[in-house]
């Protein structure tokens, strides 16, 4: 069999992986949730999990890749000829998802375009998004140049293009991170947005709370979308898999943390102290934060600083969205990487196109009061993403056992701290936990509780 490759370093597949884990989710999904639920509640809450709902994820992913050092397509037919079928599950969630991400993504761009050119006074007006978003052209001029980029990386490989990107890509998304955060922390009026994002509110944490955070953690760290498994069949057999998830936690989380700080305190300054508007979801970042920015000085250095740094995470993850499914068809096929990339760019563009025209010419179209986009997004991360990490830690708790696992994390140091952990969460919390996501999340589209 041909050798497969893959990244030269631990430091370049935790970059990797990292820059996949670090994308939308992180920089505006995770703010709005935590002003939601409570601030410094919902921190103390993620941070619990991350630590173990998303540790056991993480090492399972990594180290089915590595053992198998196929794509999740084959990794775990490998494993079990019987469980193939989960295999076929996990490859289908960034299929779906990566269209409707470089939906989003060439929203970004076009903001940070924006600003790059001035444009910060024509951004706050109040119809400008929207008058965006339902031009029937010109979002899928920006989402064709978004793919575009995302292709031109893969195409240059695992180590030329993905580590490499990574590389560069990480650093900078963590000063950019630091410098806006100082920036909005040190504004007049800041410290009660500061106290509201980070003081524990213990009357807040309860299971919305709980479910809400779990449910986070897909977004935040690629989880049950088949990315890790791909990454983990590119490190090599001598690196930590457990200090490296751990690295990835830590950039991963510190980058969400970091997001809040930029736009919590913002957002709470520009209101007035009104909490409505730090529950504005996806129009947060794209109609709440142009104003916040439009009433600060140097308005359009800001916003340009801002969007740039959304457009790093948002191309990261698409990066490894776009090689998850390059990997899973050239697996499957047999052909030419690059043959691939170039068919999956095709396709990303042909089926971004209708998420696109669901805010303009298509709006007419919805599926219980979904857009086209927002359907995509619930079968994937509301559906398919939870049965997947449900069948994964089933398919290892009680198939081809835990063993299978900690064996592989102890090859290269012949020791795994968190062994007897990591056994109890893959085997019992996190399948009780994943099921109650799975439920809560039907139960709330559907309007039969409200989350």
């Amino acid at each position: 069999m041909k050798e497969k490759h893959g990244f030269s370093s631990k430091l370049g597949f935790i970059l990797a992986a990292a820059g996949s884990a670090v994308g939308l989710g992180n920089i505006w999904r995770f703010p709005y949730l935590a002003a939601k639920y409570g601030g410094g509640s919902f921190l103390l809450i993620y941070l619990v999990l991350a630590i173990t709902f998303g540790f056991a994820l993480l090492v399972t992913e990594i180290a089915i890749g590595r053992k198998t050092g196929k794509s999740a397509l084959f990794a775990f037919k490998e494993l079990d000829r019987r469980s193939g079928f989960i295999g076929v599950l996990a490859s289908i969630v960034p299929i779906i998802i990566l269209p409707y991400y470089c939906v989003i993504g060439g929203w970004v761009l076009k903001f940070a375009t924006v600003y790059l050119t001035g444009g910060a006074k024509d951004a706050v007006a109040d119809d400008f998004f929207t008058g965006f978003i339902t031009n029937p052209t010109e979002p899928i001029i920006w989402l064709v140049i978004f793919i575009v980029a995302t292709m031109v990386v893969i195409l240059l490989g695992v180590n030329k293009g993905i580590e490499n990107i990574s590389k560069v890509l990480m650093p900078v998304l963590v000063v950019l991170s630091l410098i806006i955060a100082i920036f909005v922390i040190t504004r007049p009026g800041a410290t009660d947005g500061l106290a509201y994002y980070l003081k524990p509110d213990l009357s807040k944490i309860n299971g919305n709370a709980f479910l809400a955070a779990a449910g986070q953690l897909f977004y935040s760290m690629s989880l049950a979308m088949g990315i890790m498994i791909t990454y983990g069949s590119y490190i090599p057999k001598d690196a930590d898999i457990e200090s490296s998830v751990r690295s990835i936690e830590i950039f991963d989380t510190a980058i969400a943390f970091l997001a809040g700080l930029m736009i919590v305190p913002a957002v709470f300054v520009f209101s007035g102290g009104d909490q409505s508007a730090l529950q504005a979801g996806p129009t947060l970042m794209f109609i709440t934060l142009p104003k916040v920015f439009g009433s600060m000085v140097a308005s359009n250095v800001i916003g340009a600083a801002f969007f740039i740094l959304v457009f790093f995470a948002a191309v990261t993850s698409s990066i490894s969205l776009m090689e998850t499914v390059v990997s899973i068809f050239v697996d499957m096929t047999g052909k030419n990487r690059k043959v691939i990339t170039v068919i999956v760019t095709i396709y990303t563009i042909l089926m971004a196109i209708p998420s696109s025209l669901g805010f303009g010419v298509w709006d007419n179209i919805s599926f219980n009061g979904m857009s086209i986009l927002d359907m995509f997004d619930f079968i994937s991360n509301s559906v398919l993403m939870p049965i997947v990490a449900l069948l994964t830690c089933l398919f290892i708790g009680f198939v081809v056992k835990p063993k299978t696992v900690t064996d592989e994390v102890k090859k290269s140091t012949n020791k795994f701290k968190s062994e007897k952990l990591y056994v109890v969460l893959v085997k019992w919390v996190s399948p009780i936990l994943l099921v109650l996501i799975l439920v809560s999340s039907i139960l709330n589209a559907f309007g039969i509780i409200k989350l």
